[in-house]
């Protein structure tokens, strides 16, 4: 009959009320705008609502260890990340460094729409600045570098400002595991490669015992205090994996355990930097962190960068800068949202990826206007946040008839439960988590806690950053210079093999290294052939050994392209590789829950 609509088929519709009014109203993929701003306001008006409760909710103890360990785990790496950008630009200092981890924390906190993500100074955004650093140098007629840093930030700024308006973050849908994993086991990398650097630069360039150079204000480098620095960042390591296998044990009353999880790493920390003082380690004289004068950047110049007053020319070389820097935030910063919000965490209040994107851009802006590192997400900082927060406990009754009815509803169940215990994070074995592994008696079965839900609130990311401030007055200044750069160096190794540990291409690849008689038979990885597993995991480590490759050449400025060019392999070359639909349901899946894609238009 003319004009009859044809009709619905039950694969067509969406059990979600939102998505099915999402995909019936669109024509066009979810990344292409049809009206501006639409997801910035989207956004707003979603967590809006939430916005008084993100402050209440706060009134819970799971705030405080989560402001410790991040403080630590946030603001020292990246003193660490950026000891290579000090040293070799003398543009930067600690005090930008702290202030640019502050302003992060304040504006996210504030104004942002996922307090939950942690940003700062990251490893790449150094590796980005000395890159540019290195480059221009060269030149024959070198700009002022931080006002040529100014306009790079400019543009990322404004490419970022432009990508929030036009809605760019839905192309969100399409990062999946593969491409988190494999960026996730690059950073991890990073962690390890950075603490050997800290190491080895501890030793006299020379051969000799005491350079003419001094490493930092209060010490110079020696071979005694460089092996020392070698002592305290295996014990910094040792004493923290220590604390967090013993808050996995079935030793000592479970809050014993869950003190030794929630403070074990800033206590090997504070212990370790104390070791230095101790007898011939003292002696050594190990050298410690750099810093300089209260509130004040390197070489005390004008916290204010004029850099409108640089050369027409180099404003327009400033462009590809700030579009890779672009590339490096859209996939760093977002990835780490993400993985904020990822599917083993309970949040109940909605994401705005659109929104705190527009946000970055300001961060960006004021980072070049006040010659500071321009922060963006962490990994693997902001995940720990999260999982620092959660709240353990046995779900009720209720709960788990719940989700036996919604089990029994969803056709690709099977397939959804199979992904998740691959790729779900070891809640049990992070920093954070009730680390409850006893049994309750011989001959009784194990009751584990689960988590049930996640203390989403404001306060502890600002907290975090106002410690960074209060690090910028001198008497924290002379404490933060007093930390040995070796306990910087453990705290490298331990946070990237942590990293690694939980990491889905470790898993992997330890599965074939697994006894099979050992092995559950409700393994997912059993469905797999053991040859798909291996071309799955080639073709990640492809990606990471490329990205690490570029990132050791003068070449490294075009490092975040390769990362972001591991979207379209996932989309277009892996379902052309010989993987059935349920290998790769295996394999791969979404970062976070279908609820936290909906702000990006669901998932792949």
């Amino acid at each position: 009959m003319a004009g009859a609509r044809p009709p619905v088929t039950p694969a067509s519709i969406s059990r979600s009320p939102s998505a099915t009014l999402y995909r019936a109203e669109r024509t066009l993929p979810a990344w292409v705008p049809t009206s501006i701003g639409c997801g910035i306001l989207r956004d707003i008006k979603a967590r809006a609502p939430y916005y008084a409760s993100d402050w209440s909710d706060a009134w819970n103890y799971r705030v405080v260890p989560a402001i410790v360990l991040i403080f630590f785990a946030n603001v020292l790496p990246g003193i660490a990340f950026s000891l290579d950008l000090i040293e070799t630009t003398q543009q930067y200092g600690v005090a930008e460094v702290l202030l640019s981890s502050f302003m992060a924390a304040f504006i996210f906190s504030i104004f942002g729409a996922q307090p939950l993500c942690i940003a700062g100074v990251t490893g790449p955004i150094t590796v980005l600045n000395k890159t540019i650093f290195d480059i221009i140098e060269r030149q024959p007629d070198a700009p002022d570098y931080l006002q040529f840093v100014g306009w790079v930030y400019l543009w990322g700024a404004i490419l970022h400002w432009i990508t929030a308006a036009l809605n760019w973050c839905n192309f969100l849908q399409y990062v999946t595991l593969f491409s988190c994993d494999t960026f996730g086991f690059y950073v991890s990398w990073v962690y390890l490669q950075y603490g050997v650097q800290v190491i080895t630069r501890q030793f006299p360039s020379n051969g000799s015992s005491t350079p003419p150079i001094p490493s930092s204000e209060s010490s110079t480098a020696t071979i005694d205090g460089a092996f020392v620095g070698v002592i305290l960042a295996l014990l910094m390591t040792v004493t923290a994996f220590l604390f967090r296998t013993l808050s996995q044990s079935a030793y000592f009353h479970r809050h014993v355990r869950r003190f030794l999880a929630d403070y074990g790493m800033p206590i090997s920390l504070v212990a370790s930097s104390a070791m230095a003082y101790w007898g011939r380690f003292n002696a050594a004289n190990p050298t410690t962190l750099p810093t300089g004068h209260a509130f004040m950047p390197a070489g005390d110049r004008p916290w204010l960068v004029r850099f409108w007053e640089l050369d027409a020319k180099w404003v327009g070389i400033a462009f590809p800068f700030g579009f890779a820097l672009w590339v490096l935030f859209f996939f760093d910063h977002n990835v780490s949202s993400l993985m904020a919000q990822g599917t083993e965490f309970p949040l109940r209040k909605p994401p705005g990826f659109h929104y705190d994107f527009f946000l970055l851009g300001v961060t960006t802006f004021i980072a070049g206007l006040l010659g500071v590192p321009a922060p963006n997400g962490l990994i693997p900082q902001a995940p720990i946040h999260t999982t620092s927060l959660l709240v353990m406990g046995h779900p009720k009754k209720l709960d788990i008839e719940e989700a036996a009815e919604r089990s029994r509803q969803d056709d690709g169940d099977a397939i959804t439960r199979t992904r998740s215990r691959i790729h779900a994070p070891r809640t049990d074995e992070l920093l954070e988590p009730d680390p409850t592994q006893a049994r309750d008696g011989e001959g009784d079965a194990r009751r584990h806690e689960v988590p049930i839900a996640v203390v989403e609130q404001r306060v502890s990311n600002l907290a975090q950053g106002s410690l960074c401030l209060v690090l910028l007055t001198g008497p924290f200044l002379h404490v933060l210079n007093l930390i040995p750069r070796g306990v910087l160096a453990g705290l490298f190794w331990y946070m990237g093999m942590d990293a690694l540990q939980g990491n889905g291409i470790t898993r992997k690849i330890l599965y074939f290294f697994r006894d099979k008689a050992l092995t559950p038979a409700d393994e997912p990885l059993r469905r797999v052939r053991k040859s798909r597993i291996l071309l799955f995991v080639a073709v990640q480590l492809v990606g990471f050994g490329a990205t690490m490759a570029i990132t050791q050449t003068i070449a490294a400025i075009g490092f975040p392209i390769i990362i972001f060019l591991l979207v379209p392999t996932r989309m277009w070359l892996i379902p052309r590789l010989p993987f059935t639909a349920e290998e790769l349901a295996i394999l791969d899946g979404p970062t976070a829950s279908p609820f936290t894609m909906e702000s990006v238009g669901g998932s792949m």
